[in-house]
């Protein structure tokens, strides 16, 4: 899960006349509504897409003849004006990046075109997409309507070398009083090198991500099963109060402004000894131009109540149900989510840089296994992930990570800005989740009805 993102109802409008030159009218969107063999492709700029965007014209097109225009936004650019777009069925962008978090609610809101001719594809072969997905990517109606581009979990990455000069030993299952142990050891074990990095950056996308599987794992939860919400209970305070005790005391430089970008940046600098974030990040340590490249060690996602705490996410492709194209943009779909491109990407690129995380034949590929030292820990993480039962507790609705309502956007945000105050030292968590509360159980009322 990337970047730290607002809520999808702000100020999309004026987002697209900011970004005007760059987006509304770079993508092409206007010029080629006519042409059934050229599609408009909205995405998040994170390095799988940006490397997809590369291989495109060469391989897809020249194959197709289908040319792909592609609008590349920050998270919290994308969402907003990928929310713009699909609720106004605009039909101006015929596939988007989307998550398992908006694929469930954008279906129901009959917002997206069912995905039947690529999930019944022999060559795609949709039985080769871990369950997980497939599961999380299915609406009510028992339809699927998307396609992960890669999935990830949450495991603690760490410097192998450096816990072996300090004569320091990771658990292969770890618990956070062993992380924050060994945070304190690991602090300053070389120049410049805090013990751990952890998203301090406001979003419920940024801090919230691996925060809220703190509080899952002890035993919070935002709304019990009746929607009360619990955003202030004991258990959720003393896990946001761990968090920010421990990123404040061994955590990285300006981490209430650091989000997933900022972490990676100080694990491939050697700024930091370890990191909870998305197993996703592992492709680029062990990238052949990562300095880091065959240091880093992988853990499963700390625990302290559950047996396992990873969330589960992927970004995945859907196809706008007022789209014209809608042929077109399947057999893009079916290309870029397919294991032949994975292949394209190994061999362009290294199989590091595949956007593994969702094809079970990848994980079982030699030439992955290789070159991906942390293939065994992400499969597992991902396997292990459970999105209705990812606590001590029943909840209203599905997510680890995340609420599966459109509400929570903008609740966790708003919270958020309060946590990364406490992280800075200019606020106290309990006065954040005061407020935190109070927001929280407007939206659970408005569900008890």
């Amino acid at each position: 899960m990337r970047p730290k993102m607002r809520a999808a109802s702000l100020a999309a409008g004026a987002l697209c006349i900011a970004l005007s030159a760059s987006a509304c009218s770079g993508a092409g969107g206007g010029t080629a509504a006519g042409d059934q063999n050229s599609i408009n492709v909205l995405m998040v700029n994170n390095p799988q897409m940006e490397d997809l965007q590369r291989l495109t014209a060469d391989n897809f097109t020249k194959d197709t003849g289908i040319k792909v225009n592609y609008t590349v936004l920050p998270e919290n650019d994308v969402r907003a004006k990928i929310s713009q777009e699909f609720s106004s069925q605009a039909g101006q962008y015929d596939v988007a990046s989307l998550s398992n978090y908006e694929i469930p609610f954008y279906s129901e809101n009959k917002w997206l075109a069912p995905l039947d001719n690529v999930a019944k594809d022999a060559e795609f072969n949709q039985a080769d997409i871990l369950p997980a997905y497939t599961a999380s990517l299915t609406g009510k109606d028992g339809k699927l309507y998307g396609e992960p581009f890669y999935g990830e979990s949450s495991f603690l990455m760490y410097r192998k070398d450096i816990f072996e000069a300090k004569g320091l030993t990771m658990p292969e299952k770890p618990t956070w009083d062993q992380v924050a142990d060994l945070a304190a050891k690991a602090d300053g074990a070389a120049p410049n090198m805090k013990g751990i990095c952890l998203r301090g950056q406001p979003g419920w996308g940024q801090v919230f991500a691996p925060l809220t599987t703190v509080v899952n794992t002890f035993g919070g939860t935002w709304f019990d099963k009746d929607w009360n919400a619990q955003v202030n209970s004991p258990e959720f305070t003393e896990a946001t109060q761990f968090y920010v005790d421990l990123v404040r005391k061994h955590g990285e430089a300006g981490a209430a402004q650091a989000g997933f970008t900022e972490c990676l940046n100080n694990m491939s600098q050697s700024k930091v000894a370890m990191w909870y974030d998305a197993t996703s990040a592992a492709g680029a340590l062990e990238a052949d131009a990562s300095p880091v490249k065959g240091k880093i060690g992988y853990a499963q996602a700390p625990v302290k109540k559950t047996d396992s705490s990873g969330w589960l996410w992927t970004w995945s492709w859907g196809v706008q149900a007022a789209s014209k194209k809608q042929d077109a943009a399947g057999k893009f779909i079916a290309w870029a989510s397919s294991k032949k491109y994975e292949e394209l990407v190994a061999s362009k690129l290294g199989w590091a840089k595949v956007p593994s995380g969702k094809r079970i034949s990848t994980y079982e590929n030699a030439a992955f296994q290789k070159a991906a030292p942390f293939f065994k820990a992400e499969r597992s993480a991902i396997e292990n992930a459970d999105p209705k039962n990812p606590g001590m507790q029943e909840r209203p609705v599905v997510g680890i990570q995340f609420v599966g309502i459109p509400e929570f956007a903008d609740l966790g945000t708003t919270v958020s800005q309060g946590v990364s105050s406490a992280i800075a030292g200019q606020g106290s968590v309990a006065d954040a989740l005061a407020k935190g509360q109070e927001a929280a159980q407007k939206i659970g009322d408005k569900y008890k009805k």
